[in-house]
């Protein structure tokens, strides 16, 4: 019988040992989190007018691309006019009458 509480003793105390070194860890990891800097207002001010800036281009390269398309879709057409001007046959169109853009 005293085997056996000593081993529940140890066992105790091996927990107790374990938990604390747990504790130690995770309170040194909170305390080095905290301590972590955030970007000063400069730099987020810096950020959000690229942020911005960024998204004007993006709607100014739509823009432009569906310019293009129409631009495409004109010299069709004035192609596919000269064409029947010219009395020669029409062009075959190949695809399923419009252009898939890729956005």
């Amino acid at each position: 019988m005293d085997q056996a509480i000593l081993e529940d003793v140890l066992a105790f105390v091996a927990g107790i040992v374990a938990m604390g070194c747990l504790t130690g860890i995770i309170i040194t990891l909170i305390k080095r989190r905290g301590k972590q800097q955030l970007p000063s207002p400069e730099v987020t001010g810096l950020l959000h007018d690229l942020s911005d800036r960024l998204e004007r281009l993006d709607g100014a390269v739509d823009t432009i691309a569906v310019e293009i398309e129409r631009i495409s879709e004109a010299q069709r057409f004035t192609t596919r006019l000269l064409a029947e001007r010219a009395g020669s046959p029409p062009l075959v169109d190949k695809g399923k009458g419009g252009v898939v853009t890729p956005h």
